[in-house]
């Protein structure tokens, strides 16, 4: 998806909401387990509730990948069925590897001939440098999301560690290196909904690039100071929920229940990109 049409389907929808798929067997409802694939019955349940009001999908792949053959085809099936619908969609794979490596995962997401997947972007953890990040800059159209600034706890042992010669964290080195690796067209950063006060120096560092914020609802995160402190002139901004909306119910209102927590994060951010966006 290029970017003026991403930017085109939040003015449509009213919205810059993305829905984890991070997909447990264990808290989906009792009524679906006797089901032949599940997972992917309780994400086509969710994605029909809740696609009015959702720009994003960003299935989490280790909740896929930890059931093996069974859990890629429930996979490949829901990307599939997202593709059918107006929306942009996340691999959230996390990968980081060396070039040769990293070349394989890309065609793994992004060229449908080889796996029969066909994401719009993929998480990829820029540690191992430009070589690691690259090749999957090399698909017209597809994105790099690179893990910048994260929600969890953990973050702080490496990403706020300053660096002796710039004076500068090492969340902003990323940012500030990446810059030669790819662009506002085809590169995005993750910067958790939980920093919402970061969010402000991100933008001075990277003002036009689009930002992909987890954690609001069940982690805690204030969706107006992230509206507030992330929004650019063309909002800029992807806010993920996941166990907020996807386990809202664990009954045979499931997905209703989704749909009314996604419609209610819609109308909020209706009514931020009306205040501070001004669409």
């Amino acid at each position: 998806m290029k970017r003026q049409d991403l930017i085109a389907l939040i003015d449509r929808k009213k919205s810059f909401l993305c829905i984890g798929l991070d997909t447990d067997i264990s808290k989906i409802p009792a009524h679906l387990r006797d089901k032949e694939d599940p997972i992917f019955e309780f994400n086509k349940a969710i994605i029909d509730a809740t696609q009015e009001y959702a720009v994003a999908y960003k299935p989490n792949f280790a909740f896929y990948e930890c059931y093996g053959v069974k859990g890629w085809q429930s996979l490949t099936k829901t990307i599939q069925y997202l593709n059918r619908f107006d929306v942009f969609t996340i691999a959230d794979a996390k990968r980081g590897d060396i070039g040769n490596t990293s070349k394989q995962y890309a065609k793994a997401v992004f060229d449908p001939r080889m796996s029969g997947l066909d994401f719009d972007a993929i998480t990829v953890a820029p540690y191992m440098g430009e070589d690691s990040v690259t090749p999957f800059l090399e698909f017209p159209d597809k994105w790099v999301i690179l893990l910048t600034l994260t929600s969890n706890k953990g973050a702080d042992d490496f990403q706020f560690l300053t660096s002796k010669d710039t004076d500068s964290k090492f969340f902003e080195e990323v940012l500030i290196k990446s810059l030669q690796w790819g662009d506002s067209t085809n590169m995005m950063y993750v910067v958790g909904a939980t920093r919402p006060e970061m969010l402000g120096e991100i933008r001075r560092l990277v003002p036009d690039h689009f930002l992909l914020v987890p954690g609001v609802g069940a982690q805690g995160g204030d969706l107006q100071k992230v509206a507030h402190y992330g929004m650019n002139e063309d909002c800029g901004i992807l806010v993920n929920s996941s166990r907020g909306i996807i386990y809202a119910s664990s009954g045979p209102d499931f997905a209703e229940r989704a749909g009314d927590e996604a419609k209610k994060m819609q109308q909020e951010m209706k009514l931020l990109l009306h205040s501070i966006w001004k669409f």
